[in-house]
């Protein structure tokens, strides 16, 4: 069963707090700020990201053959992160990178050291179902997730029931995942048939040294 933040029903419960809503859903606790970043700041900060990140495109080895992954990336913080068979490297925070951090850990009263920058360039451009429960990132992680660019479907499925939810992300929203919600829950971006234009992804996260 698909279920849309609008909806309100028995399986979530969602409720508007000074300017965020709390999702409560079965083994999870997620949040969302639709207004994080101000309407005036975001064209700005877009441009500015898309300049100054320096994205890679990755590649997996899939069959023998070199594949590239449909997204760039790039990786900021103080330590190497290993996923799906791929080793980032990390890179200095920019100015503009240190600045939104420091928002965030105010925002969320979380701190953070590492950012997963993700550049969505298209509709074609996508990420698949997966849990960021790397070891590094310790038992119950707090991933901080901001929107910039294109409005896109961000879907969630519980690995037990296999229920799912969908939000769509607005440009300059902020959506954070913590308490259990990496053990019980997958998230993915999908493809979409529907036209779209570049969405930057800013994922924030704490890696403890292992």
């Amino acid at each position: 069963m698909l279920i849309h933040s609008t909806d309100y029903c028995d399986k979530i419960t969602l409720s508007s707090l000074g300017g965020f809503i709390k999702i409560l859903a079965k083994n999870a606790d997620f949040s969302y700020f639709p207004e994080f970043i101000p309407h005036a700041l975001r064209k700005s900060y877009f441009t500015q990201l898309m300049t100054e990140i320096n994205w890679q495109q990755e590649q997996l080895s899939m069959y023998g053959k070199l594949i590239n992954i449909p997204r760039l990336q790039a990786w900021y913080g103080l330590f190497e992160y290993s996923y799906s068979g791929l080793t980032l490297k990390p890179q200095p925070l920019t100015p503009l990178l240190a600045e939104l951090k420091a928002l965030i850990e105010q925002k969320s009263g979380q701190s953070f050291n590492a950012i997963l920058a993700n550049c969505y360039r298209d509709q074609n451009d996508t990420v698949g179902w997966h849990s960021d429960d790397e070891p590094e990132l310790g038992i119950n992680p707090v991933i901080a997730s901001l929107s910039l660019g294109e409005e896109r479907n961000f879907q969630l499925k519980h690995k037990e029931t296999g229920e799912k939810l969908v939000f769509p992300l607005k440009p300059g929203s902020l959506f954070i995942m913590s308490g259990q919600s990496q053990h019980y829950w997958q998230h993915c971006l999908p493809r979409t048939q529907k036209r779209k234009s570049a969405r930057i992804n800013l994922t924030f996260r704490y890696i403890h040294s292992l």
